[in-house]
């Protein structure tokens, strides 16, 4: 099942600005300062503000053929999945990402009106570009473990050969299970998600 949150209100909340000068002093302050702005995607990694490009036709089509595959085990188990257009809040740092694609139960914990807590979701998963390369594969890792998600799906599209990469078991913040494969191959998401992904759907 899809599901679409309310329009991010780029509107400047009280509650993220310095009580004296009204002016952001952390990541998070700046982007909930910031206006809307088409055509780009904010984040906050790692305490400061990252504005990229909204991906290609391309890039958006792998996170719909991963939704596409993830059909039936969402309709079994009533989840939501989502391919980009919305924030998850990562615990402990409060942080805001944008993943490409988030699989999450339909009561998945919030923060404020539109931001999945973390540690509420089942999956995400991220689509690698060639302006997103150390985002996502170093830097993602660490802080979606940190945060508590429990699978990240790695979609290296640019890597040369293409390839696929689970990361999974969480110990002391830190993924220890990863499964990489070249893309046509299968590879297993792990429970609670229990899918052996086709990955030749990413093909082309």
């Amino acid at each position: 099942m899809s599901a679409v949150l309310p329009k991010r209100d780029r509107k400047r909340p009280k509650m993220w600005l310095a009580e004296d000068s009204g002016v952001p002093e952390t990541g998070r302050e700046l982007f909930e300062a910031l206006p809307e702005l088409p055509g780009f995607r904010a984040e906050v990694i790692e305490g400061s503000v990252i504005l990229t490009p909204v991906g290609t036709p391309e890039h958006a089509n792998h996170a719909m053929l991963l939704y596409r595959a993830l059909i039936p085990v969402m309709d079994e188990h009533g989840w939501w999945g989502y391919t980009g257009n919305v924030d998850v809040c990562l615990d402990g740092s409060r942080d805001p990402v944008e993943p490409d694609f988030v699989l999450a139960p339909s009561d998945c914990p919030r923060w404020g009106e539109r931001e999945l807590r973390s540690s509420g979701l089942i999956m995400v998963a991220e689509v690698v570009s060639k302006g997103s390369i150390v985002r996502d594969r170093t830097e993602k890792p660490r802080l979606y473990a940190a945060a508590g998600v429990p699978i990240y799906l790695l979609i290296d599209i640019v890597a040369t050969p293409q390839t696929v990469t689970v990361h999974s078991t969480i110990d002391n913040g830190a993924y220890i299970a990863l499964a990489t494969v070249p893309i046509g191959s299968t590879v297993r998401l792990p429970d609670p998600v229990n899918l052996e992904l086709d990955t030749s759907i990413f093909k082309g």
